[in-house]
């Protein structure tokens, strides 16, 4: 037995749409849109003072520690031995903000070197401390 407008018996799908549950959603939401946008739009008038406001970011140095293919130790393109570098660590680790340290090491250089200068960073209390590589293709 179908449901429907006609007595007949054939049974044909019922090709009209039923539109009273789309017309039920849309009074409810015209309901909830009703109530709610008179609350967000009630507010206490105030006249609130003018400042301008500009960020205050200090940004940090950026120290490039390179090392080459026989192990030799560039502060910002100056060759310096392993005391001198360890001095200089602990100078920028006194610093605030504490500058961010990145290592280039190349890439036929021994691993070791390239943990030294970790370590020697780490010792001085260096806390950013990053590695700087090239894209590969």
């Amino acid at each position: 037995m179908a449901f429907g407008g006609g007595l007949d018996d054939i049974e044909e799908p019922m090709s009209e749409i039923n539109m009273t549950p789309l017309v039920d959603v849309m009074l409810v939401l015209l309901i909830i849109f009703m109530i709610t946008v008179p609350v967000l739009t009630h507010s206490v008038k105030v006249d609130l003072p003018r400042a301008e406001n500009q960020p205050n970011e200090i940004k940090p140095e950026t120290i490039a520690i390179a090392v080459d293919e026989h192990g030799a130790v560039y502060w910002n393109e100056e060759a310096v031995t392993e005391e001198d570098l360890e001095r200089r660590l602990g100078e920028a680790a006194q610093q605030e903000p504490q500058p961010e340290i990145h290592i280039r090491g190349d890439r036929a250089a021994e691993y070791e070197h390239v943990i030294r200068v970790m370590a020697a960073s780490q010792r001085a209390g260096i806390r950013k401390l990053g590695f700087v590589t090239e894209p590969q293709h």
